[in-house]
């Protein structure tokens, strides 16, 4: 691979990466998201920047998008999305249920899986379902 900025793993080599790993790639790119969403929708400061993506990236807020999206995803997506929600996380943050933090790392892994395929206009257009409620109270 020569374009680390925009990857096309084949799905031989996907299927290689733990769910841990596409999950670590996924909040990442989920993060970078919600940023990007914030800058676009202006009026943050810094620290206001700050603690709305602190808000939009928590396992519990996660956790609610994933749910959007289910009813959105193919089959070798939803395959990916359940990998990543059985992943062996050892630690949950004590602010969200392990049935959260697991909705919110399936999320992940399923954001890092479609990143690394190159697959950008589908992560575009689950996120902006995930984001209409954001988008409906006005935040």
């Amino acid at each position: 691979m020569e374009n680390y900025f925009h990857p096309t793993l084949p799905r031989d080599r996907l299927l290689e990466i733990s769910s841990i790993g596409l999950a670590h790639m996924g909040d990442a790119v989920f993060e970078l998201l919600v940023r990007s969403w914030l800058c676009a929708h202006g009026g943050a400061t810094g620290r206001g920047m700050h603690k709305a993506a602190v808000r939009l990236v928590c396992a519990e807020s996660q956790a609610e998008k994933a749910e959007r999206i289910k009813p959105l995803l193919t089959e070798e997506e939803q395959s990916v999305f359940r990998r990543g929600r059985n992943a062996q996380v050892h630690t949950v943050p004590h602010h969200a249920s392990r049935a959260q933090y697991g909705e919110a790392t399936a999320l992940e892994a399923l954001l890092g899986w479609l990143y690394l395929r190159g697959e950008l206009e589908r992560i575009e257009a689950l996120f902006q379902e995930m984001m209409k409620e954001e988008e409906a109270h006005g935040d």
